[in-house]
């Protein structure tokens, strides 16, 4: 079941008439390619070209009883066609058109997914340019380290999402295959030449070495993209969801007007929308793991990754499709407190600075162990007094032999730590 938020494009994709539709496809470009070999008479062709179309209905029923979706999908068919379908299918087996009208299927999906990467980097564009230039606390292990600026964490998103659509483009090219080489791959009831035509007619590369299927190594890059896809979406999430805290408070995602955070609290602005991007993510990675085990089958074809690729790949493409619309949309509402992120800088009294204390007094001729001695000791007695760290080394008989007034406030510049913020972005965006 196509879950509600789905998207048209992405939703009607996976709709059971278009892979039906996918399969019909598949099925007259083989009738075609056998007629231009001599092997089906024209007329017939123009009547299988004309009449042949399907009933899910139908279908549905005829599965109940024979237990075979392709045969019940061929029989549908031929009830439409009447005596000249017995051409249909000719020298094939289930997974030929099963197989090449997924890789139609995953390869559209695909597109939809590459268009929505390009668009979601314009928006990381703007926004990294927008906040090029303003000051927050970067942090490691969620811990105060120097500082850096909103732009820089837009650009990186952007470099991420740059090598994601790197990675899908791949992907599409991967399972852009085709296979209509008969029951266990031989070609020994059908020419190799009408495999050749198809994948030519479809868009697709043949499956140079086929078993009865198109191998699933294949499928497991795709899916492992939407998983790398996914796990980028949710580290963005992550970083929102830090931030949107209440002790920290630097950006919120958008809350709009009449929106409720809690049914008991009515001061609440959770970032749900990032929650939910978090949860998803999981399912895609699950669905990949799934892909993977599926790579493994006995001899020339069992059914085992049949039941499995019906749930993970179209759910797959659906949810990385709503991750990425969902995640353009935050990040263009963002809502961004340069004031709040100013004043979160502020609150560890300017130890941000120890490394630069630290490399000053090494250059005065100290050695190394010494003088990270002395910067700690006063960071501590900083981080435990609330005293600035400027005043206490200023105070401290050590660092004055070595260090000025003048050269201590140079030290303490933060402007300082964003005088490469150009260079970087030269190299992510290009000059």
């Amino acid at each position: 079941m196509i879950p509600r938020y789905t998207r048209p494009e992405m939703g009607r994709l996976w709709d059971i008439e278009t892979k039906y539709q996918k399969w019909l496809d598949v099925e007259i470009a083989v009738c075609e390619a056998w007629a231009e070999l001599g092997e089906i008479p024209k007329e017939a062709l123009q009547v299988i070209k004309k009449k042949a179309r399907f009933d899910i209905h139908k279908i549905d029923e005829i599965e109940k009883v024979v237990k075979h979706d392709v045969i019940a999908f061929l029989t549908s068919v031929a009830q439409n066609v009447g005596h000249e379908s017995r051409f249909i299918h000719k020298g094939l087996t289930s997974s030929d058109i099963l197989d090449t009208a997924l890789a139609l299927l995953m390869r559209d999906a695909s597109d939809i997914i590459i268009e929505d990467i390009k668009k979601l980097m314009d928006v990381l564009k703007r926004q990294a340019y927008q906040y090029k230039k303003i000051p927050m606390m970067g942090r490691s292990h969620g811990i105060h380290a120097e500082p850096i600026t909103l732009g820089l964490k837009f650009a990186l998103w952007h470099e991420d999402m740059k090598r994601n659509l790197q990675r899908i483009k791949k992907a599409k090219d991967t399972i852009s295959i085709g296979k209509l080489s008969g029951a266990v791959g031989t070609f020994s009831n059908i020419p190799s030449a009408i495999e050749e035509k198809v994948c030519k007619k479809l868009g697709l590369r043949p499956e140079p070495v086929a078993t009865q299927i198109v191998q699933r190594d294949r499928h497991a890059e795709y899916l492992t993209t939407l998983a790398l896809i996914a796990a980028s979406i949710e580290k963005i999430a992550v970083e929102i969801r830090h931030l949107q805290r209440s002790e920290v408070l630097e950006v919120e995602e958008p809350f709009m007007r009449g929106q409720k955070g809690s049914s008991a609290m009515p001061h609440k602005r959770n970032p749900v929308g990032c929650e939910n991007l978090s949860g998803l993510a999981r399912l895609v990675r699950s669905n990949a793991m799934a892909a993977l085990e599926n790579i493994a089958l006995w001899h020339e074809r069992d059914i085992s990754h049949s039941s499995v690729e019906r749930v993970i790949i179209p759910d797959s493409s659906i949810l990385v499709d709503y991750m990425l619309d969902r995640v353009n949309g935050i990040l263009e509402g963002l809502q961004v407190y340069p004031k709040r992120m100013k004043d979160n800088i502020d609150r560890s009294y300017g130890l941000y600075n120890s490394q630069r204390v630290l490399l000053a007094l090494i250059n005065k001729g100290i050695s190394r162990e010494d003088a990270y001695d002395i910067v700690q000791k006063n960071a501590m007695k900083s981080w435990r007094t609330g005293i600035e760290f400027k005043k206490l080394l200023l105070k401290d008989k050590e660092v004055k032999k070595y260090l000025t007034v003048k050269e201590m406030g140079e030290i303490f510049d933060l402007a300082y730590y964003l005088k490469n913020i150009d260079y970087i972005f030269n190299r992510v965006f290009g000059k």
